[in-house]
């Protein structure tokens, strides 16, 4: 038992002293208070809000991870501008169509797959139509990609949607 303990404080020493104090431990992503937006942004999609495949941050600015989320949505439902903002990009990446908007702020959303008339430089209101979901890409049929950055480097577009309601816990068994 004594060989156990022992090691597992050099264990928890090594991991310890591999920490650099001056690097925080989320270094990719900004700190909650420079994410969220003046406003709560718009839910893009109609109906209720569901999330397909979630945020999950690279280790590193070129580890796996899924930069953004997949979100619920009906095969050629509208998907509407979650913020003001001006359309930087409209067209195909590989197999899939994409739409891009620059918002206010330094924030960027980008959605695949999307098919949508609008051109580069056309003006969007939060809550305006700007496309219906298409097909191709990693998403699944009836899920649509939503990917943000803020100032280049990408965040978890969850941040900038009103809050989600605070879970409440229910008794679930008798006393003992």
């Amino acid at each position: 038992m004594a060989t156990r303990r022992r090691f597992l404080a050099i264990i928890l020493l090594v991991a310890l002293l591999s920490v650099d104090p001056h690097v925080p431990a989320n270094a990719d992503t900004p700190p909650a208070t420079t994410v969220l937006a003046a406003a709560p942004w718009t839910w893009p999609v109609d109906g209720v809000r569901s999330v397909a495949n979630p945020y999950r941050a690279p280790a590193h600015e070129y580890g796996a991870g899924h930069r953004g989320v997949d979100i619920v949505s009906a095969q050629s439902g509208a998907v509407r501008a979650p913020a003001d903002g001006i359309v930087a990009f409209r067209g195909t990446v590989v197999d899939r169509p994409l739409l891009t908007i620059e918002h206010s702020d330094g924030y960027v959303s980008t959605f695949e797959p999307v098919m949508s008339t609008l051109s580069p430089g056309d003006v969007v209101t939060a809550g305006d139509a700007i496309g219906t979901v298409g097909s191709g890409g990693h998403t699944s049929p009836g899920t649509m990609h939503l990917g943000v950055r803020l100032d280049g480097d990408y965040i978890n577009p969850m941040l900038l949607f009103a809050e989600v309601p605070r879970a409440v816990l229910l008794p679930c068994c008798d006393p003992v």
